[in-house]
Formats: C-alpha cells, sequence, structure tokens
C-alpha cells in the first residue's frame, strides 16, 4: 500500500518504516517535494495530526497519515503537550525544549511523565485516530545519543534506560509512538475488511 506520511521530519521516518515494515510504501512530504511546514494550531495532540492529514489529504487526494506528540509533565500541569516540538520557541530546538523543561523541573520531587502519540490516518473519505501512550520519569539531566526530542531524558516506565540510550529495535518495542503505529499497521493490513466502506 502506497501511504504518505505528512512530515518532513527524516527520524520520524525513519523510525516509522522500521515499524510498518515491507508491505507499505512510505512517502514523506519531501519525497514528494512538499517541503512547507503545516500549521499546528490546534488545541490539542488529536487537533494538530487531524489538521496535517486533511491539508495533504486535501491537497494530494491520497492516502495519508500524520501524528502529533506531546511530553505531559505532572509537575508542569501538563505541560509542555500539545507545545512540545515548539516549548523553546519556533525553531524546534530539542536542546533547547530539554533545556526548559529541566530548569522548570529543577525543584520538582514528582518527575512523573508521559508520552502520547495520536495518528490521524485519512483514507477513502475516511478518518481514523490511534493512540499510543507510554509512562515514565524526566531524569536531571541528558543520557544518550539516540533518538530525538525528550529521549535523551525521558525514561520508560520499568527501564532504567533513556529513550536516548536504546537502540531504535529497542525503542520500537515500548515507545508511545510504536504502540500508535502498531495500532494503525493492524488496521492497515486488515483493511478495508475491517470497515465497511460507503457505497
Amino acid at each position: 500500500m502506497r501511504l504518505v506520511f505528512a512530515t518532513n521530519n527524516d527520524n520520524k521516518v525513519r523510525e516509522i518504516n522500521h515499524i510498518l515494515g515491507d508491505n507499505f510504501s512510505l512517502l514523506s512530504l519531501g519525497d514528494l517535494g512538499l517541503n512547507e511546514d503545516i500549521p499546528e494550531n490546534e488545541p490539542t495532540i488529536e487537533g494538530n495530526a487531524l489538521h496535517k492529514a486533511r491539508y495533504i489529504y486535501n491537497r494530494l487526494n491520497i492516502p495519508v497519515f500524520a501524528d502529533d506528540t506531546g511530553l505531559e509533565i505532572d509537575a508542569l500541569n501538563g505541560l509542555p503537550g500539545v507545545h512540545s516540538a515548539r516549548f523553546a520557541g519556533d525553531t524546534k530546538d530539542s536542546a533547547a525544549n530539554i533545556e526548559k523543561v529541566l530548569c522548570m523541573m529543577k525543584d520538582a520531587v514528582n518527575r512523573s511523565a508521559r508520552f502520547r502519540t495520536v495518528i490521524a490516518l485519512i483514507i477513502d473519505d475516511n478518518e481514523f485516530l490511534f493512540e499510543g501512550v507510554v509512562k515514565g520519569t524526566i531524569i536531571s539531566e541528558k543520557r544518550g545519543k539516540e533518538g530525538f526530542g525528550y529521549d535523551p531524558v525521558f525514561v520508560p516506565e520499568g527501564q532504567d534506560r533513556t529513550f536516548a540510550e536504546m537502540l531504535l529495535g529497542e525503542k520500537n518495542q515500548i515507545s508511545h509512538r510504536a504502540i500508535a503505529f502498531e495500532k494503525l499497521k493492524t488496521f492497515l493490513n486488515n483493511y478495508p475488511e475491517t470497515y465497511n466502506k460507503p457505497g
């Protein structure tokens, strides 16, 4: 199946290719010559994912999915949440985002957090949402060189390493994004048997 992943983030594309496997031909926006940034102005993670998917589907009219992910920290009342990518500014600077989080949490006793990913799929004019959540802890300094985003300061529940200390295959067994995309993969592998299309 030929699918468009509505992102220009090469790290995400690499992760998702690893999860979806050989049954899918995955195209990024860059592969299609679409290098523009899609606005992410919705107030929720679900809203952003749907907006990005609709934006591309309305232009290309082929199956498309988009994701949005937020890091929700208890001590910060759910921040950075939907603003995770731009928490320290519109440049999407991961190092600056991490620095801001650690600064805001310097006196925090409760360091519980969760990563939440929502995928919006549009296929045959129908919209579907898939969610993945992983709980964990925010540590006080960065560890590891793998991954991206907040991975160097997030230790998943039941683990003693950050996401950034794990190889891609290890991360993809337990991550929020992997959980959501496994749901997407299962759905697509059974489509259209799992869904009776109108008409």
